[in-house]
């Protein structure tokens, strides 16, 4: 058993650069070769790149509003409460709203397979 306790050293948000267009900070809360767990924080109109899990991942969105999309689909709305499960392989991403910020607790399984910047015109569709 292990217990998380949240950012009890209250180490600074990371900045995440590589895999994300706009400013977005994480909050670690685990990190493993099996699961990986962070609080994430999406500036209005930042995102994800387009990616995939290698067993799925589940998102908790706990405040804001923001979007999610899967490869070929077009972008969903997600507010707080909502609940997303993307299975393993899916191609997706997600992010802020164009006019609002976007938390949400962010559970990876497995590997993450990071794919090309989503393109504004991807975003807007």
């Amino acid at each position: 058993m292990e217990i998380v306790r949240g950012n009890a050293d209250r180490l600074p948000s990371e900045r995440r650069t590589a895999t994300f267009t706009g400013t977005v900070f994480a909050d670690p809360l685990r990190s493993g070769p099996d699961v990986t767990i962070a609080s994430v924080f999406f500036a209005p109109g930042s995102r994800t790149y387009w990616h995939t899990h290698e067993q799925g991942q589940i998102l908790v969105v706990t405040a804001g509003a923001g979007l999610i999309c899967p490869a070929g689909g077009v972008p969903r709305a997600l507010h707080p409460g909502d609940t997303v499960w993307v299975p393993p392989g899916e191609t997706h991403w997600h992010g802020g709203g164009p006019e609002t910020y976007l938390v949400h607790l962010a559970i990876s399984l497995g590997q993450t397979a990071w794919r090309d910047a989503v393109t504004d015109e991807e975003y807007q569709a």
